[in-house]
C-alpha cells in the first residue's frame, strides 16, 4: 500500500516573468537545479508553487513542463488545490495524463467542509485517477483538519496512500501510525517541526525552505536516515530561523526572496501576494544572508 516515497520533497516555486506571465523555462530550470541538489522528488504547484494564483491551462503546462524535465529520475507530485470537487477531478485526470507520478490534494478552497463533506471531496478524487494520492493536512492555512475520524473512512480507498502533516502539533505524528500503522506513509510538512516528525516516523520531509538550501536539507534528512541525530541536530538548529519563516503567513514572499539571494529564482510573485518590503524585507534578507556566511560543513564526521 506504501507510496516509496522517501527523503526531501521540495515544494517548488513558480517563477514568473516581469510581467508576471509564468515563465516556464526559469521553473524547469529551478526543477532541474534541485533535483541535480540531490532531492528526492518534487511538489510542483502547492502552496509555494502559488496554485491558486494559477489559471488552468498554466497549471497544465508548469505540470507538463516538470514531467519533461524532470524525466523519470525523481518522483513529480502536483498539488490538487480546487475551489470545487468538479475542478479538483477534472485537474486530477488531467494531471495522470500529463504524466505525474502522484498527487498532493488539498480540501477544495474557501468553502470550509464538514468531516463528511472532506471524505466525498478525496474519494471523487481518488475515483477519477489511478494515481498515488497524498493528502495535505493543514489546519493554520485551511481551517479544516483531516483527522483520524476522516483518514478512518478513507482506509479502504487503496490509492490514497499518504498524509502531509503540516499541524503544528507533532504529537499528531505519533498518534497517526498509533491508529493506523503503516497504512499511510506519513511525510513531515511544517519546516519548523520537521526533524522531529523524522525521529517520530515520518518517512520524508515537504519543505519550503530547500527551494534556497538544498543540500543542507538533503543532509538534515540523511543524518536522520543513519540515525546520526548529533549531526541532523547541528544542521537543524543552524537551519531554524530559517524553517521559521515556512509557519509564517507570509512564507511564499520569504521562500522566493531567500531564492533570489542564493541565485536559484525570482522573489516575483502574483497579487494579491506582494514581493516584501520594508523592516521585514530586511529582516529576511539578514536572515538569509547569515545562513549563507554560516553554512555547515556538510562533510561526515568521519571524512
Amino acid at each position: 500500500m506504501t507510496t516509496g516515497w522517501h527523503g526531501v520533497f521540495p515544494a517548488v516555486t513558480t517563477q514568473f516573468k516581469q510581467d508576471l506571465s509564468v515563465d516556464y523555462e526559469d521553473t524547469k530550470r529551478v526543477q532541474d537545479a534541485l533535483v541535480t541538489d540531490g532531492v528526492n522528488g518534487l511538489i510542483v504547484m502547492g502552496t509555494c508553487g502559488e496554485n491558486n494564483s494559477l489559471d488552468p491551462e498554466e497549471k497544465r503546462q508548469i505540470l507538463k513542463g516538470a514531467v519533461e524535465v524532470v524525466n523519470g529520475r525523481v518522483p513529480v507530485i502536483t498539488g490538487v488545490s480546487e475551489f470545487d470537487t468538479r475542478r479538483a477531478v477534472a485537474y486530477a485526470r488531467d494531471a495522470e495524463k500529463l504524466g505525474a507520478d502522484g498527487l498532493m490534494v488539498l480540501p477544495a478552497m474557501v468553502y470550509v467542509p464538514k468531516p463528511d463533506e472532506l471524505v466525498a471531496h478525496f474519494k471523487a478524487i481518488a475515483e477519477a485517477t489511478s494515481l498515488p494520492i497524498m493528502l495535505y493536512n493543514n489546519p493554520p492555512a485551511y481551517r479544516v483538519s483531516i483527522g483520524a475520524d476522516v483518514l478512518r473512512q478513507l482506509e479502504s480507498v487503496k490509492n490514497i496512500k499518504a498524509v502531509k502533516e503540516s499541524a503544528p502539533d507533532p504529537r499528531r505524528f505519533t498518534d497517526l501510525i498509533n491508529e493506523f500503522g503503516d497504512r499511510f506513509d506519513i511525510f513531515a510538512g511544517l519546516d519548523d517541526v520537521a526533524l522531529e516528525g523524522l525521529l517520530l516516523g515520518a518517512k520524508g520531509w515537504i519543505s519550503g525552505l530547500t527551494s534556497a538550501f538544498p543540500q543542507e536539507s538533503v543532509q538534515l534528512v540523511a543524518a536522520a536516515d543513519r540515525g546520526d541525530w548529533e549531526e541532523a541536530r547541528r544542521i537543524y538548529r543552524w537551519f531554524m530561523p530559517l524553517l521559521h519563516l515556512d509557519a509564517e503567513h507570509d512564507l511564499v514572499q520569504s521562500i522566493k526572496l531567500a531564492e533570489q539571494i542564493m541565485g536559484r529564482g525570482s522573489e516575483r510573485v502574483r497579487m494579491p501576494r506582494l514581493p516584501l518590503s520594508g523592516a521585514r524585507r530586511a529582516e529576511v534578507t539578514a536572515m538569509v544572508e547569515k545562513a549563507a556566511a554560516t553554512r555547515p560543513t556538510l562533510k561526515s564526521k568521519a571524512a
